[in-house]
């Protein structure tokens, strides 16, 4: 789960808890409805879910608000209730290319089938401060928005499109995808061990810390790494998610969506079994829409399948280091008491001191005795 320890008196703990509860309250209006957060924070609802590994935007919210706003702490607390539930189904299969889609890009090609779809995105504004929302008319701005889309983006035909690696592969440009028959691991219930299968470190690449991730991935863009991608698609929208139905599993049973960012980069030459030069794929896959993550992660994918010195194709480097639970765990248990080890230090330190003095008082000694 993460390296947590807690220590020191009951009463004080409890009172820690309450003062903690005061300052979050003490200077606010009113208390933040869950619902507010869920749909009006989706951006940090996304990131804290894909790095709890639970998809459940409600308790997601729930998690920012006790945590006040703290995404490691809130994916700690998401994670930590997932390990409560039971694991009554395993999903089949989710295929993205049949995701209903509201965003989708390329880098890689100007003229795409079905075109580029912008999408919900700051990408192309300006980062300016919106004074305008201290005071933001809900009502107002809402309606003013559906006159300016024209269209109710909620009510408009689902949209589908083809993946656009496709279109490599079928010029025979990149390598055919291969369905594994092989079990997935499954980070939740057997130790990461390695060298790791690909199914473990997508899993934990899927459920890793954005920020940590994103250096990573940068250090490797930077030159530290050996790779260097353009995104041949970048797609976010809504999966279907089915599991076998309990009585007769041929059949599926449909259970609702997902949100789901994919992004699949094109990257540098390589030799297939067959002799045939073609590209390389990265691939990343997160909850919602976080596209800076699922980007890192294809880069980070892609970089641990190469062989080299770089921190970023150090697999055991890269998996172990990009869990915020497991980080920010290890990391904040210095605020713990350390006082016998810290002794120790000042008990150590101390006599070499006393060690190094009488040394000096020694050879002052020696050098004022007087030669025969």
């Amino acid at each position: 789960m993460g390296y947590v320890a807690v220590t020191g008196g009951q009463e004080a703990i409890e009172a820690a808890d309450h003062l903690t509860q005061w300052y979050r309250l003490k200077d606010a209006d009113h208390s933040l409805k869950v619902s507010d957060i869920e749909h009006q924070m989706r951006l940090l609802i996304d990131r804290v879910m894909g790095e709890g590994g639970l998809y459940a935007p409600e308790y997601a919210a729930i998690a920012l608000k006790q945590a006040e706003g703290d995404p490691a702490e809130a994916a700690f607390l998401l994670r930590a209730y997932r390990s409560t539930l039971a694991r009554n189904y395993y999903s089949e299969t989710v295929d993205p290319e049949e995701m209903r889609i509201i965003r989708r890009i390329s880098s890689s090609f100007k003229d795409i089938p079905g075109g580029q779809m912008l999408g919900p995105t700051y990408d192309y504004r300006h980062r300016l401060l919106n004074f305008d929302l201290r005071n933001e008319d809900y009502q107002n701005a809402l309606h003013d928005l559906l006159d300016r889309l024209s269209i109710d983006p909620d009510q408009s035909a689902p949209l589908k499109f083809r993946k656009v690696t496709d279109l490599l592969r079928e010029q025979g440009l990149l390598g055919k995808s291969v369905l594994s028959e092989e079990e997935p691991f499954d980070m939740t219930r057997q130790k990461l061990t390695f060298p790791a299968p690909r199914s473990a470190r997508l899993q934990a690449l899927a459920r890793g810390e954005t920020g940590a991730m994103t250096a990573l991935a940068y250090s490797s863009l930077r030159g530290y790494g050996a790779v260097h991608p353009t995104i041949g698609e970048l797609r976010v929208g809504y999966a279907e998610m089915t599991i076998p139905y309990p009585y007769d599993e041929q059949e599926s049973l449909y259970i609702g969506e997902v949100m789901l960012t994919e992004v699949e980069t094109i990257n540098s030459f390589t030799l297939n079994d067959d002799g045939a030069v073609t590209f390389r794929l990265g691939y990343g896959l997160t909850f919602g829409q976080n596209e800076t993550k699922a980007i890192a992660m294809a880069i980070l994918e892609q970089s641990l399948e190469t062989e080299g010195e770089s921190p970023t194709q150090d697999e055991e480097f890269v998996l172990l280091h990009i869990d915020s639970v497991e980080a920010n765990g290890f990391v904040s248990h210095l605020k713990l008491p350390h006082y016998i080890t810290f002794q120790s230090k000042l008990d150590v330190l101390r006599q070499s001191r006393k060690l190094s003095m009488d040394k000096k008082k020694h050879d002052r000694q020696i050098s004022k005795e007087p030669e025969m």
